[in-house]
C-alpha cells in the first residue's frame, strides 16, 4: 500500500466480533430491575451473540430477535450463548418485532448501536489503539448502523488524535453515507449486501452525530471490491467474514484518499468480526472470483 498498516483484530474479540465491547457495556449499567425482568435485541448476528453472552454472564435473561435470512452459524451461536433467538422477517421487520416483544413482555431494548452506553463500550478499541499506536495517522472502520466507528471517533477525539477517520461501507447498504449527505440519520427503503454485519436499514442518530462531527468520509464498495477483501484475508488464515473485511479491501480498491499523506503515522484498519464458516466464505470468493 506504500503506508504502513496494522490490523486490529477484533474478529479474534470474544463472541468473534467487536460487538462484545458495547453489549457488555450496556448490560453492566442496567439496574437490578431491569436485569431481573430481561433484555431483547434485534441483530444479523454478532450483536446477537454479544448480549447472548454478555447477558448470560451477567445473569440476565435475554431474547434476539433475528432476521430469518440470518446466518445459521450465528443463529446457533447466539442459542448457545443463552438466548432465545426469534427469527422473523427482513431487518426492518425484525426491528418492529423486538420493540413488541419487549412492549409484550416488559423488557428493556438494547438497540445494537443507537445508544450511549453500547457506543461508550467500543470507544475502548479506539483507545487500545491510541495506546499501541500513539501516532496513528488514519484509522479505517467497518460501518453498519455506525456504533463502532462512532465509539472509535468520539475516543480519538477525547484522546487529542488527529488520526483521519474513514468508515467504509456496502453500496447496497450505505446508509452512514447516504445520512452524511443528508445532514440527518436516514433510513433506507431496502438493503442487499454479502457483508450481513454491515446491512442494518437505517444509520444510528447518535452515531451520525458523532461521525458528521469527526468522519473524514464514507468509503462505499461493491460487493465484489469486499470480496477481494474477504480473499485477501482467507488466503492469510485469517478467521474472517465480508463484514470484517470491508476495511482491508477499501484499501486493496483504492478508496480511502490520500491513505497515509500528511498524517506522519501508520495506518490502522480494524476487522471488525469473524463469524463465517470457511464453506460460506469460498463460495462467495469463487462466486465473485
Amino acid at each position: 500500500m506504500g503506508v504502513e498498516v496494522f490490523l486490529k483484530h477484533e474478529n479474534l474479540q470474544t463472541t468473534g466480533a467487536f460487538k462484545a465491547r458495547g453489549a457488555l457495556n450496556r448490560l453492566l449499567t442496567l439496574s437490578r430491575e431491569a436485569r431481573a425482568r430481561g433484555v431483547a435485541t434485534i441483530s444479523a448476528g454478532n450483536h446477537a451473540q454479544a448480549v447472548a453472552w454478555a447477558a448470560t454472564a451477567a445473569g440476565v435473561p435475554s431474547v434476539v430477535v433475528m432476521p430469518e435470512h440470518a446466518s445459521p452459524l450465528k443463529v446457533e451461536r447466539s442459542r448457545s450463548y443463552g438466548a432465545e433467538v426469534i427469527l422473523h422477517g427482513d431487518a426492518a421487520a425484525a426491528f418492529v418485532r423486538v420493540r413488541e416483544i419487549c412492549e409484550q413482555r416488559d423488557l428493556t431494548f438494547l438497540h445494537p448501536f443507537d445508544d450511549a452506553e453500547v457506543v461508550a463500550g467500543h470507544a475502548s478499541c479506539g483507545l487500545e489503539i491510541l495506546e499501541d499506536l500513539p501516532d496513528v495517522g488514519t484509522v479505517v472502520v467497518p460501518v453498519g448502523g455506525g456504533g463502532l466507528a462512532s465509539g472509535i471517533a468520539a475516543s480519538l477525539s477525547a484522546a487529542g488524535s488527529n488520526a483521519a477517520l474513514w468508515g467504509v461501507e456496502p453500496e447496497g447498504a450505505s446508509a452512514m453515507h447516504a445520512s452524511l449527505r443528508a445532514g440527518h440519520a436516514v433510513q433506507l427503503d431496502s438493503v442487499r449486501t454479502v457483508a450481513d454485519g454491515l446491512a442494518p436499514p437505517m444509520a444510528g442518530v447518535l452515531n451520525h452525530a458523532l461521525l458528521a462531527e469527526r468522519a473524514r468520509g464514507i468509503a462505499v464498495l461493491t460487493d465484489a471490491e469486499i470480496v477481494q477483501g474477504l480473499a485477501h484475508l482467507v488466503s492469510s488464515g485469517e478467521p474472517i467474514e465480508p463484514s470484517g473485511a470491508a476495511g482491508v479491501a477499501a484499501l486493496l480498491a483504492g478508496k480511502i484518499p490520500h491513505l497515509g499523506v500528511g498524517r506522519g503515522g501508520p495506518v490502522v484498519v480494524v476487522i471488525s468480526g469473524g463469524n463465517a464458516e470457511t464453506t460460506a466464505n469460498l463460495e462467495l470468493i469463487g462466486r465473485f472470483g
